[in-house]
């Protein structure tokens, strides 16, 4: 068995690749442009580029573990093309085919805007939903059974008309599954080519619009995920796994069978990543920023683990599967500038991508992005991954000058707002992370990384009044670092909604669940089991509940105690209020869950030489701040522990660019950190 394990993280521009040798314990990076037209492309591309600077041959024999972070499952999703789920149906109870077309009556920004909002179409519209008969109580009896005939005219329709892919979510399944089978198995009879997802088996759990929507979505990404994880795997030769939103990896093969478990996977290696650096370096808990090409993901790291949710979306779609929270915003790199009606300037959601990609990259893009604005202004050098890619410098300048002139402004303005508005976009997320869910940002130093996630590290420092910005060593790569951190992880749920649950009751349902984990495990090849219990708690009266681990041990009344006694203190926290010593106010049970984790083990992050002298620049370059000025620059690479520098200046690296703004310094910790404040 070979030494190497190699992580691979696809994103809108790049491919990023770490590789770590467990002997050794030497760890190598790289990019590669991504290829969205066939992401596997870049994937193979990084592989091998990563084995030839760590070995001189591209050879796969000495390769452990791959571990893949991929959006290919849910492009099609967000990118909200109208033939991106043409292809599926969807069955439900007779009498429920409206379930989507209700969904929740919610209305984006409260109700003052619904005069102008309009309703988006929903995932199967009503023509391409089916009913079949049959019912079950919410304790999972039969009150009628199933319409076997009904299945089959319902699956010969989906056969006639062409639909491929069929989500089915019956009421009370996640209480039994059985009609769900039996409906599975009259489609596999009568339209053998069709994929189908099941609500018992994506999310067995309560709320039927939720569960409908989330199941859809599960079997939309089905047939793309399969060919793509087929076609990796033929070019591969050999097994790897796939980083999933919950923060585990879980072996290719098994990840067909539940892509949409696989949402947020590279968001969700980089907060990882994030967490295990900013930990090492003793800060267990961070705000982590991901700035790619196309968006930036923010996520919240507590006492070294980043925060989950259940309450997820994929684009504009409800997704209760257990992911790490995280909050995306469509400022990048690649983020388009552009003049509104009204005449003011905008920047994004949209975004050039890696293909034209900026004006800079001299591939035909003809709109300015944010890299536009920092090429121009001088924050970035004028090439990428250390000369691989030369920026066409002019080409940025002419398009400043001419979005510059339709605005009435001097080039130096427009770029600089350009930068402004992108930053207070990232900031607006941030707050989304942290504020709403009452958090105090200024507790908290942030961790920039990505290729452009340190870019505005020092004018976010300014708008949130943040401790400190980390930026870790290979910023661009974290996310892929993060994917050599991870446990293998799968999550399984049971709704079970009392006021006063058993203990009978509740060790048949964690025995259960704890048996599903330990059957999944067994096939990914792990002797060692860890069981991470936790469960959904309110008060008697509420609609939603509030998640909280549960201790290990014996399922008696302490054990009972101890999870009511943490969810209270949850709820505080949360909400400012609380229910502990009120009778009047009981406490609910509502979903039972259980993590199995198959552990591994993480590389280690070395410790730097101190460097007692005044690190030098490399050169100098014009760069614009508050004005335009001859600024040092630095190279990375050359910083030991205990460096600084003094703003203005500019700190490169291969994968990404640190502009160390007037008024800020920049200093090198132990673990090769670039730990960034102000001085103001």
């Amino acid at each position: 068995m070979g030494s190497v394990r190699i992580g691979v993280d696809t994103g809108g521009t790049f491919t990023d690749v770490v590789l770590v040798d467990e002997e050794t314990g030497e760890i190598v990076t790289t990019k590669t442009p991504s290829t969205p037209a066939n992401p596997a492309d870049g994937f193979m591309a990084g592989v091998h580029k990563v084995l030839e600077l760590h070995t001189g041959s591209g050879d796969l024999g000495d390769v452990s573990a791959i571990v893949h972070g991929t959006t290919v499952a849910t492009n099609q999703l967000l990118e909200d093309r109208p033939d991106g789920t043409a292809h599926l149906g969807f069955v439900t109870t007779e009498g429920f085919e409206f379930i989507l077309e209700i969904a929740r009556q919610s209305v984006p920004d409260g109700y003052g805007n619904s005069y102008f909002w309009v309703k988006p179409p929903r995932i199967v519209p009503v023509h391409r939903v089916q009913t079949v008969g049959g019912r079950l109580d919410h304790l999972g009896r039969e009150i009628r059974p199933f319409d076997e005939a009904g299945a089959v005219q319902a699956a010969r329709w989906f056969a006639d008309n062409g639909v491929t892919a069929i989500g089915v979510c019956f009421l009370h399944s996640y209480a039994n599954p059985d009609h769900e089978r039996r409906m599975r198995e009259v489609i596999e009879r009568e339209h053998p080519d069709a994929v189908v997802s099941l609500s018992s088996d994506v999310l067995r759990e309560y709320r039927e619009y939720e569960r409908s929507v989330t199941t859809l979505v599960d079997a939309a990404v089905k047939p793309i995920m399969r060919r793509y994880i087929g076609n990796l795997s033929d070019r591969l030769g050999r097994p790897f796994s796939v980083m999933k939103s919950n923060g585990g990896v879980l072996s290719a093969s098994e990840v067909v069978h539940q892509p949409i478990t696989t949402v947020l996977s590279g968001p969700a290696a980089g907060a990882l990543g994030a967490a295990l650096i900013a930990g090492t370096a003793g800060h267990p808990g961070v705000i982590t920023l991901d700035g790619g090409g196309t968006s930036t993901d923010v996520a919240v790291v507590v006492d070294g683990e980043p925060s989950l949710t259940t309450e997820g979306n994929i684009g504009r779609y409800p997704c209760k599967i257990p992911m790490i929270d995280i909050v995306t915003v469509g400022a990048g790199g690649g983020s388009i500038a552009w003049i509104s009606r009204e005449g003011t300037l905008k920047v994004g959601p949209k975004s050039a991508g890696a293909d034209p990609g900026p004006l800079c990259y001299g591939r035909g893009g003809t709109e300015v992005t944010v890299t536009d604005a920092h090429v121009f202004l001088g924050r970035v050098p004028p090439h990428l991954l250390g000369g691989e890619i030369p920026l066409d410098v002019s080409a940025a300048r002419a398009g400043i000058e001419a979005l510059a002139g339709k605005l009435g402004l001097s080039p130096e303005r427009c770029a600089t707002g350009i930068l402004e508005i992108s930053a207070f976009n990232q900031s607006n997320a941030i707050r989304q992370i942290t504020v709403k869910r009452g958090l105090d940002v200024r507790d908290f130093p942030m961790v920039a990384f990505g290729g452009s996630g340190p870019l505005l590290a020092c004018r976010l420092i300014d708008i949130l009044g943040l401790r400190a910005a980390i930026v870790p060593p290979n910023p661009g790569n974290v996310s892929a670092f993060g994917l050599l951190t991870v446990d293998v992880k799968n999550d399984y749920v049971r709704t079970h909604v009392s006021r006063d649950p058993s203990q009978e009751t509740l060790r048949a349902v964690f025995a259960e669940l704890e048996g599903q984990a330990a059957a999944a495990l067994d096939r990914e090849g792990f002797a060692s089991h860890v069981y991470a219990r936790s469960a959904d708690l309110r008060y008697y009266g509420q609609a939603y509940e509030v998640r909280v681990p549960a201790p290990d041990g014996p399922l008696d009344d302490d054990w009972r105690a101890a999870v009511v006694d943490r969810f209270h203190e949850a709820h505080q926290r949360l909400y400012g209020y609380g229910y502990r010593d009120d009778p009047r106010h009981a406490v609910e049970w509502v979903n039972l869950r259980v993590s199995g984790i198959g552990p591994i083990t993480r590389p280690t992050i070395a410790r730097l030489p101190y460097q007692p002298d005044e690190p030098s620049p490399v050169a100098t370059r014009d760069v614009f701040y508050e004005r335009w000025g001859r600024t040092v620059i630095y190279r990375r690479g050359d910083l030991r522990a205990g460096a600084v520098v003094t703003g203005p200046a500019v700190i490169e690296e291969y994968g990404s660019t640190l502009p160390v703004h007037p008024g800020f310094t920049a200093t090198m910790d132990d673990y090769g950190n670039l730990v960034v404040v102000s001085d103001r």
